[in-house]
């Protein structure tokens, strides 16, 4: 099984200003030629001011760059010129942002962009137009008009950036369900792994590759109940399970009531809202290794009765740490994923 390593500071959230660039102004100048004492105007307009545009980029899974800086301005347009030359546009100016990057007016009740796909572009801010130069405003009744306007502002406003990550599977579960250890055992991402609840404290992102075909899977921090109205960690991650297109369910094999533990996250999904309620999903029953044959064969009897007439989800058992189990649930991913795919 290769692997491949992804470890990045983190950050999924971002305020920052940004200002299109001013038009440039109009030139009120005259034709300056021999013999000709009063030429007419030829005055050039002013160039347009460049746009903010955000651009999606690959391969990146934090916004930590925009932490540090907060405000964006983009060049201003260069005033017109005599003898009709009109001034240059400002640059456009381009902010690349992660895929998966959702820009929300400052309020965050208006979505503006979801930039979900590799180069997607929003042009968040256009740049105002130049101010017309004296030439505009000749007339039969004014043959010299000393009149030039001014360039236009441009758009300006406050956005915030959120960032949903994109990965083929979710790795949710109360904390220390030993998600980052799994995460460890089938990828190259090396989380913090410690015997004591949020130990992660940001998602961790691996990759891993079965037969010649790549998942990257996310490790979202441990929830708890009441995660969805903010306790503990709150929902500042869940959004991110909403890209997914797999969930992996991890829960602790020692837990005296699998079951409680089972519903207690579905009831922070459901009750997030969106996609997560009907997420495709496989529970993964982890650290079957501290269990003896008996004591797990009757735990997992006593959670598939718990269900009752539900719909049962599919149930894995292994053992992240003793590195157990891990093929059988490759392959049931993989399995998973063209019926996935197949819809």
């Amino acid at each position: 099984m290769n692997t491949k390593v992804c470890k990045m500071k983190f950050l999924d959230r971002a305020k920052i200003y940004i200002k299109a660039g001013d038009g440039g102004n109009g030139s009120a100048s005259f034709r300056r030629e021999k013999y000709i004492e009063f030429g007419g105007p030829n005055g050039g307009d002013g160039g347009r001011g460049g746009d903010v545009v955000f651009v999606a980029v690959p391969n990146v899974n934090t916004l930590i760059d925009y932490r540090y800086k907060t405000k964006y301005i983009a060049q201003r347009g260069e005033n017109g010129m005599g003898k009709m030359r009109t001034g240059a546009s400002g640059e456009t100016l381009v902010l690349p942002v992660p895929t998966g990057t959702v820009i929300l007016s400052e309020n965050e009740e208006i979505e503006y962009a979801d930039l979900n796909q590799d180069g997607m572009e929003y042009r968040a801010a256009r740049g105002g137009n130049g101010g017309w130069g004296n030439l505009h405003f000749k007339s039969p009744t004014n043959r010299a008009p000393k009149q030039a306007n001014d360039g236009l502002p441009g758009e300006e406003r406050t956005v915030v950036l959120q960032l949903k990550l994109i990965a083929d599977i979710g790795l949710v579960g109360f904390p220390n369900a030993g998600k980052s250890t799994l995460l460890s055992a089938v990828t190259s991402a090396r989380p913090k792994i410690a015997n004591y609840p949020f130990t992660t404290l940001n998602p961790q992102l691996g990759v891993m590759y079965a037969h010649n075909r790549e998942f990257v899977m996310v490790d979202l921090p441990g929830l708890i109940e009441g995660a969805h109205t903010g306790v503990g960690l709150g929902d500042k991650f869940l959004g991110h399970a909403e890209r997914t297109k797999l969930i992996l369910h991890v829960i602790d094999a020692t837990e005296s009531d699998l079951y409680g533990r089972y519903t207690a996250i579905r009831h922070e999904m459901d009750s997030y809202g969106g996609d997560l309620t009907t997420k495709p999903e496989i529970v993964i029953i982890n650290k079957i290794d501290a269990l003896s044959a008996d004591e797990l064969k009757a735990k997992l009897t006593e959670f598939k009765k718990s269900f009752g007439r539900k719909k049962k989800p599919e149930i894995l058992t292994l053992s992240a740490a003793g590195r157990t189990g891990i093929d059988e649930m490759i392959s049931v991913i993989e399995q998973r994923f063209l019926e996935i795919e197949q819809q």
